[in-house]
């Protein structure tokens, strides 16, 4: 809280000042959330709670909408191609679906937080789906229908788990050419014991996986560090936590050149968003998503060069930083 003239402001209100806020949506409650976890990052930034990405998987995110029955599904970054087949339940024969959205992401941060935290392949999830919903950041209370986050969690815990993936990467040397490929079972042990009907129950058998051998190297090789608080508070967007991931991971690549990358819209689209129907519905949704992301990154800057007419964003700076320091923003421009 912060003392005004007339008394005590709350933090919503406060940061709703922005303007930079105030364009990205209207104030609901789930905005002031929003809001309230911004003005938390930016006042305490020593009390981050460090959580761990993939690089690969920042790089070459997953779908933000249900691909369908498809044999395959695949996205590409410049030389890196991921691609995710889906499971099959071995009971009926069908296939388990894919992984999208924003809960596979959140169950992702959350793996490689723990695996690079705890150093080991098998993860513990806890003695009630209760407990470890509140742990990446999802609330058991919102209901047991389809739409809960309870079933929806263990529906795209189900893909996650039963889901291969691969990596593919071009290489050139000289005058070779040559082809680089990782493919990877996430994980091909574990025991799910909880019952979406009552996720507050705590006395369940406990809940593990463990992560291929493959998978868990990838995943805790040079892991891109971001706060989980601003995690929580983008959780419904699967594209604000991609950006949010991105823009942390360009960060980090860009810290010792010393100055500021453009990348071109349609590098963006291809590396996020392949799930939009053209480059123009992808900038629209991305500024939205990139307003909320701005909210919740200290040290953010946004330019508009004058004479450009196409709009030139700056993603925000590293999601975990020292007190008081900080580096230079990737540029998105058109």
């Amino acid at each position: 809280m912060k003392r005004a003239k007339g008394g005590l402001s709350s933090i919503g209100d406060i940061v709703a000042k922005s303007s930079a806020v105030k364009a990205a949506t209207s104030l609901t409650p789930h905005v002031m959330k929003l809001l309230d976890a911004a003005q938390e990052i930016r006042t305490e930034p020593d009390a981050a709670e460090a959580a761990f990405m993939a690089r690969q998987l920042v790089q070459c995110t997953l779908p933000h909408a249900n691909p369908g029955n498809v044999p395959l599904w695949r996205r590409t970054n410049g030389n890196l191609t991921l691609g995710i087949q889906q499971g099959y339940d071995l009971k009926t024969g069908q296939a388990i679906g894919y992984p999208y959205g924003s809960i596979p992401r959140l169950l992702l941060f959350w793996i490689t937080t723990e695996a690079v935290q705890m150093k080991a392949r098998r993860l513990e999830l806890g003695k009630s789906l209760s407990a470890f919903m509140r742990e990446i950041g999802l609330d058991p209370n919102t209901g047991r229908g389809k739409r809960g986050d309870a079933p929806r969690l263990r529906e795209q815990m189900r893909r996650l788990f039963a889901a291969h993936i691969s990596f593919e990467q071009t290489l050139e040397d000289n005058n070779r050419e040559g082809q680089r490929w990782l493919h990877m079972h996430v994980a091909p042990k574990g025991e799910l014991w909880w019952d979406p009907k009552q996720p507050l129950q705590d006395n369940l058998w406990g809940s593990w996986i463990e992560l291929g051998e493959d998978f868990f190297t990838a995943i805790t090789t040079s892991p891109v560090p971001v706060d989980m608080r601003a995690l929580r508070a983008l959780k419904r967007s699967p594209l604000a936590l991609d950006l949010y991931a991105w823009a942390s991971y360009r960060t980090f690549t860009i810290t010792k050149k010393g100055k500021a990358q453009f990348i071109p819209w349609a590098g963006l689209m291809m590396q996020l968003g392949t799930d939009y129907a053209d480059r123009k519905d992808f900038k629209r949704y991305a500024r939205a998503a990139l307003r909320k992301v701005q909210a919740v990154f200290p040290h953010h800057h946004s330019s508009e060069p004058s004479g450009n007419r196409t709009q030139t964003i700056a993603a925000a700076t590293t999601g975990v930083l020292p007190v008081g320091e900080g580096s230079v923003s990737p540029i998105v421009s058109c």
